[in-house]
């Protein structure tokens, strides 16, 4: 089975440009707009990644990232955080919040797809290792 990420961002040529580069790498790519969309397809589609920008409508990224966080059904996915924002504080901000990786706009894509496979493979060596749970 395809690995599902989920692609938050409001800027839809960033999110094509994301969802292109992973799908090219073989995962499966679901995508939302908005901060309530993003709950929302998490909670349905129960993705094995997030890719979150914190910039977004309705209900910002560090908003996002502590409410799945707190229930039980997402709690352990892990999200990467991608904004404009490139403050240390900002950066810290994040990571305090939940995201196990923070990049700055503009990114390698590149990168971003080396940084999925890392994360993924480390919570499935981590899963492996403490019997099937993260």
């Amino acid at each position: 089975m395809r690995q599902r990420i989920l692609v938050v961002d409001d800027e839809p040529d960033l999110v094509e440009l994301v969802a292109f580069n992973l799908k090219a790498e073989g995962y499966e790519v679901i995508t939302a707009s908005t901060g309530v969309e993003a709950l929302n397809q998490a909670r349905s589609a129960l993705p094995d990644l997030i890719v979150l920008d914190l910039m977004l409508p309705e209900l910002d990224g560090l908003a996002v990232c502590e409410i799945l966080h707190r229930l039980p059904s997402t709690a352990l996915i892990p999200i990467i955080m991608v904004t404009a924002w490139s403050s240390e504080n900002s950066r810290v901000i994040g990571l305090e919040t939940g995201a196990e990786d923070y990049m700055t706009k503009p990114f390698s894509p590149r990168e971003l797809v080396l940084r999925v496979r890392n994360m993924l493979r480390a919570y499935a060596e981590k899963a492996a290792g403490l019997g099937g749970t993260v």
